[in-house]
């Protein structure tokens, strides 16, 4: 099992603010938008859930490591964050059935961080300050240097990104003699998602994300799937144009996170840049529906325009609203069988409050 590095660490915020500590994981240099989890567990999760590529993640959670890392357990097929800051980088663990500890993971995967900070002091800066770039290194501290590096990142306002963590290839997913088949479209789908797919008899044949319609239709699917993933919405007009086309098929579509988006600017809805997002398990969510309220698994930086859909309530329904700042949770659209969560139901890590969505899909292509 690999030692802790001893090797100082900084952490530098766009807005010029400075923090030291150790590294943690490879010695280098990453740059970054900086965002925060709240969640206590489920840091492997997290760290190879696509919708995180091109973001250093702060972990509210003192502990990182504890429990190790099994490769079982991963969203994905590597690490898609781009750097970790943390308050303890524990390398020893206690599960007997993981394969590294967090310093050989990390390593593994060539993975940059930084230890021994106060998060509790990060997050409330940048729940203050709202989201900006950051860079961690652990090769130097000369302030200057990190300063004209960090200002070469590009913002996350206007980035695609959901074409770089998007498979390469199609693929399939569950058992072929299943009773429906869904095309999903891949912009940085979870791992999980698939697994909650083939549970309820659906074969799933995943699509890169730059994939024409003929090709999807070529799978005959019963319904179509936009996955989440990272970057910015508002920069997809490509995956904006295939979803109005799906949407003339007249299947069920169901979207989740970016693909909740996409589905929203299909039917002109617009999406904007959040102060600092929702990232973490215990996020509470009003289904309008039912009434009933579900505790969710989060993790976005952008949403949907609450007025402009208020402005469309002859076309769109509000199904779920976010009981902590109201903003628009899920959305189904009147006159299609299309439907989207900004949330994310699968969960893992997370509460399964919200898996009644994978069958409501089911029930679309039943019908």
């Amino acid at each position: 099992m690999s030692d802790v590095n001893q090797t100082p660490a900084v952490l530098l915020l766009e807005d010029g603010t400075v923090f030291h500590g150790q590294a943690a994981g490879k010695i280098g240099t990453t740059t970054g938008e900086i965002c925060f989890n709240t969640g206590m567990t489920g840091y492997q999760e997290i760290f190879t859930d696509p919708s995180y590529y091109g973001q250093i993640m702060v972990m509210t959670n003192a502990h990182i490591g504890n429990y190790g890392a099994k490769n079982s357990e991963s969203e994905s097929n590597s690490i898609k964050i781009a750097g970790l800051v943390c308050k303890n980088f524990t390398v020893p663990y206690s599960r007997q059935l993981a394969d590294h500890s967090i310093q050989e993971y990390f390593e593994g995967e060539q993975m940059v961080g930084i230890s021994d900070v106060d998060t509790r002091a990060i997050v409330r800066h940048i729940r203050n300050k709202g989201a900006m770039n950051a860079i961690i290194s652990s090769e130097t501290t000369d302030i200057k240097k990190l300063k004209e590096r960090l200002a070469a990142t590009p913002s996350m306002d206007g980035l695609e990104l959901a074409s770089q963590v998007s498979t390469k290839e199609a693929y399939t997913f569950g058992h072929e003699d299943a009773d429906f088949r869904v095309a999903a479209l891949d912009y940085g789908i979870k791992q999980y998602i698939l697994e909650c797919m083939r549970d309820r008899d659906i074969y799933v044949k995943v699509f890169p994300a730059h994939t024409e319609l003929e090709e999807l239709k070529a799978f005959n699917p019963d319904g179509y799937f936009l996955s989440n993933g990272p970057g910015d919405p508002g920069a997809m007009d490509y995956a904006v144009d295939l979803a109005k086309k799906i949407l003339r098929e007249d299947k069920p579509l169901f979207g989740i996170c970016l693909g909740h988006q996409l589905l929203a600017r299909a039917v002109d809805i617009p999406t904007y840049k959040m102060h600092n997002g929702h990232r973490g398990i215990n996020h509470p969510v009003k289904n309008l529906v039912n009434g009933h309220c579900e505790i969710t698994s989060q993790n976005h930086g952008f949403g949907v325009s609450p007025e402009a859909i208020r402005d469309n309530m002859d076309k769109v329904e509000i199904t779920h609203i976010n009981l902590n700042d109201d903003t628009i949770e899920g959305i189904r659209l009147k006159d299609k069988p299309a439907f989207s969560v900004q949330y994310h139901p699968e969960a893992s890590p997370g509460p399964h409050d919200s898996r009644y969505l994978f069958q409501d899909f089911v029930k679309l292509m039943e019908n």
